[in-house]
């Protein structure tokens, strides 16, 4: 039987975007991402990462660098209660990356690539699953892979209501959770 998935950007979702985030004193996570990975966990969604990393390819920080900061950030979730299955990145830029990794490739968003990616590895049924972004290329990559469910969290930025009317546009990740409850996906807060 397929699963379904919790399909999460990093930067902006999971923590505060203030840019090529890579070391833990500069991590700050966004509100309600602990609640939200928990809710998914215990409704059966498998909690996937995916993230351009373009900061490896302009040659910010190593992909050994950011492996060890998902791995610090991975531990943060367990000592939470929550759980990230897998993580996929993408250390590519066509223009700006840095000898291999520049590159237009498959993975980096709005690609489905990486979102392929995880439905081979992990068995996934994409209609049935769920994708929560910041920007429009995250949206556009769940679209291309068949997500079911795309949530932009859209904060305190005005104009977003109206222009994004292929996906539901929150303001708040408990907004997501509150919207899953009310269509029956979640039974139940965590």
């Amino acid at each position: 039987m397929k699963r379904k998935a919790l399909f999460l950007d990093r930067d902006g979702v999971i923590n505060v975007d203030y840019g090529y985030v890579h070391r833990q004193q500069d991590c700050v996570f966004v509100d309600g991402i602990f609640d939200l990975v928990r809710l998914a966990n215990a409704t059966g969604h498998q909690v996937v990462v995916v993230t351009n990393q373009a900061g490896i390819g302009r040659g910010y920080f190593s992909e050994s660098q950011f492996v060890a900061f998902m791995d610090w950030m991975r531990r943060r979730f367990e000592e939470r209660g929550a759980r990230i299955d897998r993580v996929y990145f993408c250390p590519h830029h066509p223009v700006a990356g840095m000898g291999r990794y520049r590159q237009a490739c498959a993975c980096r968003k709005p690609q489905p690539g990486m979102l392929n990616d995880a439905r081979r590895d992990l068995d996934l049924d994409m209609s049935a699953s769920i994708l929560v972004g910041d920007k429009r290329s995250d949206l556009d990559a769940g679209a291309r892979a068949g997500v079911g469910r795309r949530f932009l969290l859209a904060g305190d930025r005005p104009g977003h209501a109206e222009a994004e009317s292929d996906v539901d546009v929150v303001a708040r990740l408990s907004d997501i959770g509150s919207a899953l409850e009310a269509i029956g996906i979640a039974a139940a807060r965590v």
